[in-house]
């Protein structure tokens, strides 16, 4: 049995000055706190999230989000 590679979102919240492109570019993974900071989800990025994801990642011009490798361990089989 092999592992799966997942990724998270993370949010570096010293580095970010709430320019708003991450929500803006995934609205439907990534919102804003009442101050405008992001909120990224704290669960593993599903296929569907990824490019999303990605595509927020590349526009913070204070390189403050990131994408997380996790590895889980495969399901037992038996």
């Amino acid at each position: 049995m092999s592992s799966t590679q997942e990724s998270i979102l993370t949010v570096d919240r010293v580095a970010c000055a709430g320019h708003g492109l991450c929500y803006g570019a995934a609205p439907d993974l990534i919102d804003c706190d009442d101050q405008g900071d992001p909120i990224v989800p704290d669960h593993a990025l599903g296929s569907d999230e990824v490019g999303p994801a990605n595509e927020a990642v590349s526009l913070c011009p204070e390189r403050a989000l990131a994408l997380q490798p996790i590895t889980t361990a495969p399901e037992d089989q038996s």
